[in-house]
C-alpha cells in the first residue's frame, strides 16, 4: 500500500538538540533524527509539497510498447533495458524496488519525507560514488601515492599492464576516460553501451587514448573496483563500513554486491570485487535514510560532527570539471551545467556549485551546498530530474 505523501513531520520522532543548525548532523537510530517544520527552516511548505507530489506522479514508467510490464519487477526491467547489448545477461541480484520515495534534508534535519525510507533497494550507478570514496581513502592513507599515477605502479593484476592499459592513471579511471581495454567478469570493455544500430561499432574503432574521450562503462569502473581492491587487499564494503557508513550512523542494512564470478584470490584470501553499479545487477543497495546521510556527508565535504571522515580536497577534486566531459567530475559527481546538452543535472534556478550522485532507476542524491539541502530521490523518471529540481529551488523562500 502506498504510504502518505504527507511531509510527515509528525511520523517522526522530533528530538531538541542544542546544536548549531550549520553543524547539526544526525545521531545513530534514525528514528532519532530531528525533523523540522519547513517553514522554520526557510521554506514554503506547500510548494514542497508540490515537488513532492511531482516525484510520485512521475515514477518511472515501462517505456512505449512495454505496457502491462511491471516496472518495479528489476529481474525483467534491466534484462529488457539492455537486451540490445552484446554480453548482456545478468551476473548479479536483481531484487524488485520500491514505491517512489525520498527526503529533503536543510542544514542537516529532515524537512520533508516519503515513501518507504527504511526499505533497502538498488541503486545502481549511486554505486561508483561509493567506490570512488573508497579510492579517495587510499589517496589519503597513501596506499596510492598521487591520483595521475599509472593504476599499473600500484596494481600487479595482468589485466593493467598491457601496451593499452599501462598508463592508465587513477584520475581518468575515476573520470571515466581511461579507455581501459579488456574483458572483466566475463564482460568486453567494448560491449557495454555499443550504438543500438551498430554493436561492433566499439569493437572495430578500437580503445580510445587515455584520457581523450569520456564514456560511462561500467567493464571500466568495474576495473577501478578491482584495482581499489588489490590496494587495499580487503573488500572495499569493509573499508567503506569502517570508514564512513559505521561512522555516519547509517543503519548496517546496506549491501554492496559483485558478480557471482568477480571473486579473486589474493594473499591467499578469496575476496569479493564489488561492482559499480546494478548494469549487470549487483552494486549498493540501501535506505533512503542511509543515502541521506550519505548525501550529507558530501554537502559537508567529509566533514561529520567534527571529525573529518574523508579529506576536503577529495571533494574539490571529485567536483572539478572533466576536460572532455566538463559537467562530471569523479565517478559519480554530476555536476550542475546549464546550457550543456550532455549534462544530466541543468538546471539555470540551482547554484552552480550543486551536484548530484545519479543512478538509474532513476536513483539521484541532490546537493546544493549554496541552500545547505539534500535531496534523496528515489524512482522518479530520470527525464523529470531537472524538474525535481527546479520545484526544489521554488521552495526556497530565504
Amino acid at each position: 500500500m502506498m504510504k502518505s505523501a504527507a511531509l510527515g513531520i509528525s511520523a517522526l520522532l522530533l528530538v531538541t538538540l542544542p546544536a548549531c543548525a550549520q553543524d547539526y548532523v544526525p545521531p545513530r537510530g534514525d528514528a532519532n533524527w530531528e525533523a523540522r517544520d519547513p517553514a522554520d527552516m526557510g521554506l514554503d511548505p506547500d510548494a514542497l509539497q508540490a515537488a513532492i507530489d511531482f516525484a510520485i506522479a512521475n515514477e518511472t514508467s515501462p517505456p512505449e510498447g512495454w505496457e502491462g510490464i511491471d516496472v518495479r519487477d528489476l529481474s525483467l526491467m534491466v534484462p529488457l533495458t539492455w537486451a540490445f547489448e552484446p554480453h548482456s545477461s545478468p551476473l548479479g541480484e536483481l531484487r524488485p524496488r520500491g514505491e517512489p520515495s525520498g527526503l529533503i534534508l536543510r542544514d542537516g534535519y529532515i524537512v520533508a519525507s516519503w515513501g518507504e525510507l527504511e526499505r533497502v533497494d538498488m541503486t545502481f550507478s549511486i554505486s561508483k560514488t561509493f567506490l570512488s570514496h573508497t579510492i579517495g581513502l587510499a589517496l589519503a592513507d597513501g596506499l596510492i601515492a598521487d591520483v595521475n599515477d599509472p593504476v599499473s605502479s600500484d596494481v600487479a593484476d595482468p589485466l593493467f599492464h598491457t601496451e593499452h592499459n599501462t598508463p592508465i592513471t587513477w584520475d581518468q579511471m575515476l573520470r571515466q576516460t581511461s579507455g581501459w581495454w579488456g574483458t572483466l567478469w566475463d564482460k568486453p570493455a567494448w560491449a557495454d553501451r555499443p550504438a543500438r544500430d551498430n554493436p561492433a561499432r566499439d569493437l572495430v574503432a578500437g580503445p580510445p587514448e587515455p584520457g581523450s574521450a569520456w564514456e560511462y562503462n561500467d567493464v571500466r569502473v568495474n576495473a577501478l573496483a578491482l584495482a581499489g581492491l588489490h590496494v587495499w587487499e580487503r573488500e572495499l564494503p569493509d573499508v567503506l563500513a569502517e570508514r564512513i557508513m559505521d561512522p555516519i550512523g547509517s543503519s548496517g542494512t546496506w549491501e554492496w554486491h559483485g558478480y557471482e564470478n568477480s571473486h579473486v584470490t589474493l594473499n591467499g584470501e578469496e575476496m569479493w570485487s564489488v561492482s559499480g553499479g546494478g548494469h549487470w545487477g549487483g552494486g549498493m543497495m540501501l535506505s533512503a535514510y542511509d543515502q541521506a546521510r550519505f548525501g550529507l556527508l558530501g554537502l559537508r565535504r567529509g566533514n561529520w560532527g567534527g571529525e573529518q571522515l574523508v579529506p576536503e580536497d577529495f571533494y574539490t577534486a571529485a567536483t572539478t570539471p572533466t576536460d572532455v566531459m566538463p559537467s562530471y567530475g569523479y565517478m559519480n559527481f554530476f555536476l550542475n551545467v546549464p546550457g550543456d546538452e550532455r549534462a544530466a543535472i541543468a538546471v539555470e534556478e540551482a547554484p552552480s556549485s550543486s551536484f548530484a550522485y545519479l543512478g538509474a532507476g532513476a536513483n539521484m542524491i541532490y546537493i546544493d551546498p549554496e541552500h545547505d539541502i539534500v535531496a534523496v530521490v528515489r524512482w522518479i523518471d530520470s527525464a523529470q530530474r531537472n524538474e525535481f529540481i527546479r520545484q526544489l529551488m521554488a521552495a526556497i523562500e530565504e
